[in-house]
């Protein structure tokens, strides 16, 4: 092993300056060189009982990558990532570290903790630069598994059967393979070419993947399994419908969820000057919520050309479900934030275009289901912002259509599939996993949730077998 770096401080991510990053769609961090990745890797401890592992929802192992990488050995540290992670170079870049494995790590208590995301975006992507050799492709064993959705979920449920030798197909709704990997994530923050390169690791292996496959309309889970002959099927279909405040004037002109906004910014690249998607320019946006959808579709339309944009959220900086690092940086890029604020009404004029948002004040009560305090309206302190354009980041539900052509698929009042902690859902050889039975969360669960759901796969047809 190298020699420690004690150094109680991690070795900071070199990025775009804001005020030129702000104003453009590439990477806003620009990631770790080899000479920085060694220097980092070295912080590691290699620590026993290895925490970081226990807070990894994919179980990768941390402290063996790390110390190949502080021994300059690149390839094998990749090699070791990827026993366990479909997605490593998309993990690097938008897991929650914070929360998770850094959240663990023993340099953490008197110091920051080791960068281990940074490491792991600095790993996977010297591999795919310099990567000449496609995966080996597993034996077939016989078996054919279908994936419905190809978001985290589903790439990491289908990259895990296909090292088990299943003959696997992924079908996809939209026109391009990632779920909310391409349509809900900027550009910025995770570049649709990396996530291209994830999936094409995925074929190698033997993935098949068919788009423009809206499973419930285009066909059933039952033809899939009666027709078709898929002896599993997976549901990793997660969770793109919007929801909304059903507030006065929310169906106006300029008012859009930030599914919306962010799918033809990022899918259909509306950003782009020769683009046929077309977008909504607003000078002076209004976002409402705090989570990390929030601070891309602000970051985002700040990006499109809005002079101001603004951050409305009912509840106190402390309370932002947002990353740490997703707020700090759009406060650098000039994201205004009104918090303890909350929208009453969207104010129109007689051709229903936004030309502003009520809202009231709010105060923090005692602390609600969530754990959070309870935001609370101080009456007679109503005001009106100027924006021309408001963007709902309020959350969002699986889509109904699977249950509406299912009708044996036991699901929750707001459209969750029920499955078991093992993925199985009501339906025989039928498992689900990620935001289509969680709601919203982020992509490392429902990655987790994937490659949990595979496991069990592969025992039920083995089983049957």
């Amino acid at each position: 092993m190298a020699k420690f770096n004690m150094d109680p401080k991690k070795h900071p991510m070199p990025s775009q300056d804001p005020l030129v990053r702000n104003k453009n769609f590439k990477e806003v961090a620009l990631g770790y060189s080899a000479e920085t990745a060694v220097e980092e890797a070295k912080r590691c401890l290699n620590c026993k009982n290895q925490p970081c592992v226990a807070g990894c929802p994919v179980n990768v192992a941390i402290p063996e990558f790390i110390a190949l990488v502080a021994e300059g050995k690149f390839e094998e540290a990749y090699q070791v990532i990827a026993r366990t992670s479909s997605l490593p170079a998309v993990c690097g870049r938008v897991c929650p570290q914070e929360t998770q494995c850094e959240g663990k790590c023993t340099r953490g208590i008197k110091g920051e903790p080791v960068g281990i995301g940074r490491l792991e975006r600095f790993v996977a992507d010297w591999h795919n630069s310099h990567a000449t050799e496609a995966p080996a492709k597993p034996a077939p064993n016989g078996h054919k598994v279908a994936i419905v959705g190809s978001g985290p979920a589903g790439l990491t449920c289908a990259g895990d059967l296909a090292k088990l030798g299943y003959d696997v197909t992924v079908f996809e709704a939209l026109h391009l393979a990632g779920g909310v990997l391409v349509y809900g994530i900027p550009e910025f923050r995770l570049p649709k070419a990396i996530v291209e390169k994830e999936v094409d690791n995925l074929k190698a292996l033997g993935v098949k993947v068919m788009t423009d496959m809206v499973i419930g309309k285009v066909l059933t889970i039952d033809e899939l399994k009666e027709e078709f002959g898929f002896e599993a099927v997976f549901l990793g279909t997660g969770a793109g419908l919007p929801r909304f405040m059903n507030i006065p004037g929310e169906n106006a002109k300029g008012v859009f969820s930030a599914n919306e906004y962010l799918t033809r910014s990022n899918l259909m690249k509306a950003y782009e000057p020769d683009s046929e998607t077309p977008i909504y320019h607003g000078k002076k946006v209004a976002v409402v919520g705090g989570g990390n959808v929030a601070m891309d579709a602000a970051r985002s339309a700040k990006r499109l050309g809005a002079d101001v944009v603004y951050i409305v959220y009912r509840r106190s900086e402390a309370e932002l479900p947002a990353r740490r690092e997703e707020v700090e940086h759009a406060k650098e890029e000039e994201i205004i934030f009104k918090l303890l604020t909350n929208p009453v009404e969207v104010l129109t004029d007689a051709d229903d275009n936004v030309v502003g948002l009520r809202c009231i004040q709010m105060e923090l009560g005692e602390p609600d289901a969530s754990g959070r305090r309870r935001p609370i309206e101080k009456k007679g302190s109503e005001f009106n912002m100027d924006v021309d354009c408001v963007i709902m980041a309020l959350g969002t539900s699986p889509n109904p259509l699977l249950k509406k052509t299912t009708a044996s698929l036991e699901t929750k009042p707001r459209g969750e599939i029920v499955a078991d902690e093992h993925g199985k859902t009501s339906l025989d050889g039928v498992y689900a996993g990620g935001d289509a039975v969680t709601g919203a969360a982020t992509v490392i669960l429902a990655m987790g949730a994937g490659k949990t759901a595979a496991k069990a796969m592969d025992e039920y047809i083995r089983s049957k077998s």
